[in-house]
């Protein structure tokens, strides 16, 4: 950005000498008709780098006159570093008041405090300049050693809270673990039932007799409950081990099969076996549909019988087979990884539905947008909530509070400006990143003639953002007032630039802010993406957290 200023020098002494005649009358006509009397005093005129200048400004006026001070850098190129309060006193209807300042340079040189304006009522009144020398301070590197310059100090970063997020998630992640575990993966001991389904046919067969015995149906005279489990133990027997049919099959159909297998040297079964079974089939059908009711003494016997029948059955069947042994053994192993596969897909249709509701749960509570921007990442988010750093720039100070911490960069100055002005700037990113701000302080030796003119500085500023290769520029204008009433000028709008390599165009947002004072200019520019609504919280933010103090404060 470049400022090109015009300064005439008049170099006519005799001139000079009629005007500041002149100027003099001036003056002591303007306080004898107005009563006041102003007047400056220093307390030294010869100090080393670094030690302070009191200067001093005294006035005595009238009381209805408002007397205003300078404030700000208008000493340079001394430095104000102290502005205590105004000391008043009043003697019957005059004020006496003395505003006292604490003046520095760090550099060695014969220096001049300019004249400095006290506004007394309508009238402008100027105080005398005054010469000052800044010598070196001498060291005795006899006594003194010198040392190198200490290196840069790599300040740790808080760590914040997100170990706590991260102990939280863990702790979730366990509990859920360990309930799938719990209930899904972990061996359970075995119940009743199932450790009964385990045994084989024949053991579950007197097994079930046995608890029979322990029923109390015949005692309860329940005849049709007693044959009805009596049939079904025989029955579930013969379905294993010699008909799978058994248990579906009526008793004529069940008997006929029997006879059928034998007839077929299938099974040798002895006649005496089949009739006997027929015969408590035959008995139980009548006690379950014809309410026949045998005496208990002929159940027990039944009972007995079936017992004894079981037996025969198993002494006549064959030995399983090396092939029937494997079949059964492929069948085990089956059964173990259709049981594995049914907790593998449970787990993960719970594991899925635990996402799908703590993704819904977050996106009802803090948006589906916000949600998957946290998932996947995302720049101007991740500048948002990431440690701000607050901090001054330039001087006098620009206090700002930023996502990352401005860099010092070095802006050329024209040669012919360079007497005439000093320029500090600072940065995070450029105008074609996602996100960029710059913070700049021009101060002003000489000040153009007719003052800095925000104007044509705004218009130069528009001009720069167009030899960046900015196009299309929308510019509006409005009046800016910072946190602490600093007032200045704000210009805003949207810009285009071409993506380097791509042949596309990107649309921005930008802002400018402008401040001046008597010999200082202050910019800020902002550029950021449109339609991002983490990049207009951050922009709200750094706008809200602007500052500009005096270097006194």
């Amino acid at each position: 950005m470049r400022y090109d200023f015009k300064m005439i020098s008049v170099n006519i002494s005799d001139l000079g000498l009629r005007l500041k005649r002149s100027f003099s009358i001036g003056l002591l006509l303007c306080s004898f008709f107005s009563f006041s009397q102003v007047t400056s005093s220093v307390d030294t005129t010869l100090i080393k780098i670094g030690e302070q200048i009191t200067y001093k400004i005294q006035v005595e006026t009238d009381t209805t006159n408002l007397v205003v001070f300078s404030e700000g850098q208008t000493f340079s190129p001394l430095e104000m570093i102290a502005s205590l309060d105004i000391d008043t006193t009043k003697s019957e209807d005059r004020y006496q008041l003395i505003k006292t300042y604490g003046l520095t340079q760090f550099d060695s040189g014969v220096y001049t405090i300019p004249r400095q304006k006290v506004l007394i009522g309508d009238q402008t009144f100027l105080t005398d300049s005054v010469r000052v020398e800044v010598k070196n301070v001498a060291v005795d590197t006899t006594k003194q050693g010198l040392y190198d310059i200490k290196p840069i100090v790599e300040v740790q970063k808080k760590s914040g809270d997100w170990w706590k997020y991260l102990l939280l998630t863990l702790f979730i992640i366990g509990l859920v673990g360990f309930l799938m575990y719990w209930f899904i993966w972990r061996q359970k001991p075995l119940t009743e039932e199932e450790k009964i389904a385990l045994l084989p046919p024949y053991d579950r067969a007197k097994l079930a007799l046995k608890q029979l015995d322990e029923s109390h149906y015949l005692e309860q005279s329940e005849l049709k409950a007693y044959y009805s489990e009596l049939t079904l133990i025989i029955r579930k027997y013969l379905d294993e081990k010699v008909y799978d049919h058994s248990l579906e099959s009526t008793t004529d159909e069940l008997i006929a099969r029997l006879n059928l297998l034998k007839e077929g040297n299938q099974i040798e079964l002895s006649q005496e076996t089949i009739k006997n079974i027929e015969n408590i089939l035959k008995r139980a059908d009548l006690v379950k549909f014809a309410r026949s009711a045998p005496d208990t003494a002929l159940a027990e016997l039944d009972r007995k019988t079936i017992d004894a029948e079981i037996d025969h059955v198993r002494e006549v069947l064959p030995e399983p087979t090396e092939e029937e042994k494997l079949m059964d053994e492929k069948y085990r192993e089956a059964l173990a990884k259709k049981k594995k596969r049914r907790k593998i897909i449970t787990t993960t249709v719970i594991s899925v539905l635990l996402l799908i509701m703590t993704f819904a749960g977050f996106s009802i509570k803090y948006g589906f947008n916000y949600v998957v921007d946290t998932l996947m990442g995302h720049d101007s988010k991740e500048l948002l909530e990431g440690n701000w750093v607050s901090s001054q720039y330039g001087f006098p100070p620009v206090t700002i509070s930023t996502p990352k911490v401005l860099k010092r960069m070095e802006l050329p100055v024209p040669e012919d400006n360079n007497a005439s002005l000093n320029m500090t700037s600072f940065s995070y990113g450029a105008l074609k990143d996602d996100f960029s701000i710059t913070v700049n302080t021009t101060f002003f030796n000489q000040v153009p003639e007719g003052g800095i003119n925000i104007e044509k500085i705004i218009e130069e500023s528009l001009n720069g953002l167009e030899d960046q290769g900015a196009k299309d520029i929308v510019t509006l204008n409005e009046k800016f007032t910072t946190p602490n009433g600093a007032e200045g000028v704000k210009t805003y709008g949207t810009l285009r630039f071409d993506v380097s390599n791509t042949g596309r165009s990107v649309e921005v947002n930008y802002i400018m802010l402008h401040f001046t004072s008597e010999n200082v200019l202050q910019q800020m520019m902002l550029s950021y993406p449109t339609n991002d609504t983490y990049a207009e919280k951050i922009i709200d933010r750094i706008l809200n957290s602007v500052e500009l103090k005096p270097a006194s404060e």
